[in-house]
């Protein structure tokens, strides 16, 4: 999730852009850039790896007054293709030195058309699948392909974003044309802000809100061409598009976090995002790809034995990870808190495969226990949402979440990410070792893609589930309960009410009520109960209610996560919470989603408005 700004206007560009780029640096802080037109026929541009302070010191470094032009974009990089690095920051510039560009997103067949590049005698200078955008662009305008659009920059932007394949938005400038700039969006956010000294351009309304209100929101497959005075939209065929006129009502802080109370909110209305653009790039001519594989498919089928070691709520995304790769490769898994695997000297080999999870790629724990599987001999796959940290870089392989950056400490979209970056890797071993046909793992995988739109389906309840969480009030205690995958679930919901909260709740595997836990029931303990469907495991279903009935026969006041249509659990849910229809194992993707917001309006109940920042709490644990 990188930060994207453009304008063209009457003010120097340069400021306006590193102004914006300050306001949604949270999109990304691994590299930031911009560039310039002199309106002059050249371009000038400046770009470093790190934060954007990186860039500012550049930018005083070479003299911010030589940058004097009035139309600019900018870029904070949230790194996906390639590693943190000068060469991989945006902008990138075309080989004949007339096109700038910026790219949010993942072009997904990057790779053939680099090919066609370097057939074509170009040398690309970084590892990003983005750079592919402004050589395409130059070909195009310079007569070099067969495109037909020759020394016209609208419709060459057009004939290169319809060459493009995945989620992209991708703002392009051309030092001939320096009074305008094309942007190309299919699924990833771009607005435009419309303003009486220019236009404007951003992946959301941070980037401009200083400078207007006014703003108009792209849909799917929209492109915004922007002047000094005036904006047009168009599909990607040329023909005209109409986008979403809107007046900003928030302030400035406000719109950092997108118009939601918190970052934590905001980032829970992400999760479609931040699974969909997961899934992204990883099933390509019917087979799965990981991102980083220097196993070979014969390392792969010769592994006997999988660990998941990992973390917090990256612990409860391994024990779904357990369940996926069990049932789909018929392996044995364990699953380890990280800070224990290591001392409890666990056999490994080389055929044994550890699974890292790690938001951060940095977790001290789960890099001592990286480490310590090297040098047993055993693989190392690692499950990373940072491009470029530690854990990737010791892995034998890796596999990306992109569920970009997430400020709010409490993980809510980067476990989401990590459950399907899971399902991945499961699917991956299914198919090097033959335990799914082709056709199984490509049904799987269709099922995977199908669940960002149930997330956003659960979402569009989530006014109802703070309604539930203000009813609930101020509460000392929680239990959370549930069967097969709907356990990991429990644990998650538990805890994210510890962090934010501040009060004691656990999560049960509902079977082992009776054998002590019942014990804590009492009249009005609320309790959460995530209910299998009844179409997947039914004897599951069927246990699950029964457990429910016990609780509510001993007083508790529950509250029950189960699929739309169970007719079952209605008679002994004192909140009914539904959720779409899908396989059992997929079933965590949607039935978590209510239980961050109880979290998050619960803790407001009890006191804590901050929930972006829980006490005592740090984002990423660098220490054991």
């Amino acid at each position: 999730m990188c930060g994207i700004v453009g304008y063209v206007g009457q003010k120097p560009a340069l400021e306006v852009a590193i102004d914006a780029l300050r306001r949604m640096e949270y999109r990304g802080y691994d590299s930031a850039g911009i560039a310039v037109l002199d309106g002059e026929g050249g371009i000038l541009s400046e770009k470093s790896a790190g934060k954007l302070a990186n860039l500012e010191n550049e930018l005083d470094a070479v003299g911010r007054d030589q940058f004097t032009g009035t139309t600019c974009i900018g870029h904070t990089r949230w790194a996906t293709h390639g590693r943190p690095t000068n060469a991989n920051a945006h902008p990138h510039i075309s080989y004949d030195g007339k096109v700038a560009i910026v790219h949010n997103g993942i072009i997904e067949n990057f790779a053939p058309l680099r090919s066609e590049l370097e057939e074509a005698g170009i040398e690309l200078n970084s590892e990003t699948d983005s750079e592919v955008a402004c050589h395409l662009l130059a070909r195009a305008y310079n007569g070099e392909d067969n495109s037909g659009t020759a020394g016209d920059f609208q419709a060459s932007a057009l004939a290169v974003l319809n060459r493009l394949e995945g989620a992209f938005t991708v703002l392009f400038t051309h030092a001939d044309h320096p009074d305008t700039i094309v942007a190309g969006r299919r699924s990833t956010p771009l607005m435009v802000g419309v303003g009486g000294d220019g236009m404007y351009l951003g992946s959301d309304v941070a980037a401009f809100i200083a400078y207007t209100k006014e703003a108009v929101e792209l849909g799917p497959d929209s492109v915004a061409v922007i002047t000094a005075d005036d904006y047009t939209l168009l599909n990607f065929d040329g023909s005209a598009a109409e986008g979403r006129p809107f007046t900003i009502d928030w302030d400035l802080e406000a719109a950092e976090k997108g118009g939601y109370e918190s970052f934590m909110l905001k980032e829970i209305h992400e999760q479609p995002a931040a699974v969909r653009d997961t899934l992204a790039g990883h099933f390509i001519d019917g087979r799965v790809v990981l991102d980083e594989q220097r196993m070979s498919d014969q390392d792969l089928r010769d592994i006997k034995k999988v660990f998941v070691v990992a973390c917090g709520t990256a612990y409860h995304s391994g024990l779904l990870a357990k369940y996926a790769i069990e049932h789909w490769v018929r392996i044995p898994v364990e699953i380890e808190v990280a800070s224990e695997f290591r001392y409890r000297d666990p056999v490994l080999d080389r055929q044994t495969l550890v699974v890292a999870i790690s938001q951060s790629g940095e977790t001290a724990d789960t890099l001592e226990a990286v480490r310590h599987a090297k040098s047993q001999g055993a693989r190392v796959l690692a499950v990373c949402n940072t491009n470029g940290a530690q854990i990737p870089r010791e892995a034998d392989a890796v596999l990306y979440t992109h569920a970009g950056p997430e400020i709010g400490v409490a993980a809510t979209k980067s476990f989401l990410a990590q459950v399907a970056a899971n399902y991945i890797v499961g699917l991956a071993l299914a198919q090097a070792r033959g335990t799914k046909y082709p056709d199984e793992v490509t049904r799987e995988y269709e099922e995977l893609e199908a669940i960002p739109d149930k997330i956003a389906d659960v979402l569009e309840d989530g006014d109802r589930y703070l309604d539930i969480a203000r009813e609930l009030g101020a509460i000392p205690t929680m239990l959370f309960l549930g069967r097969h995958v709907g356990f990991p679930v429990a644990l998650e919901g538990a805890l994210k009410l510890k962090e934010l909260a501040y009060i004691h709740a656990e999560g049960f595997p509902a079977g082992e009520l009776k054998h002590g836990p019942i014990a804590l029931i009492e009249d009005d303990l609320p309790v959460v109960v995530v209910v299998p469907s009844p179409k997947g495991r039914a004897v599951l279903h069927s246990k699950i209610v029964s457990n429910i009935q016990e609780i509510r026969a001993r007083g508790a006041k529950t509250i029950v996560i189960a699929e739309r249509g169970d007719e079952a659990v209605k008679p002994y849910a004192n909140y009914l919470i539904e959720i779409p229809e899908t396989s059992t194992l997929l079933q965590p993707l949607l039935s978590t989603v209510p239980l961050q917001f109880l979290a998050a309006e619960i803790a407001r109940q009890c006191g804590n408005d901050d929930i972006d920042k829980p006490r005592n709490l740090a984002k990423s644990v660098t220490v054991e």
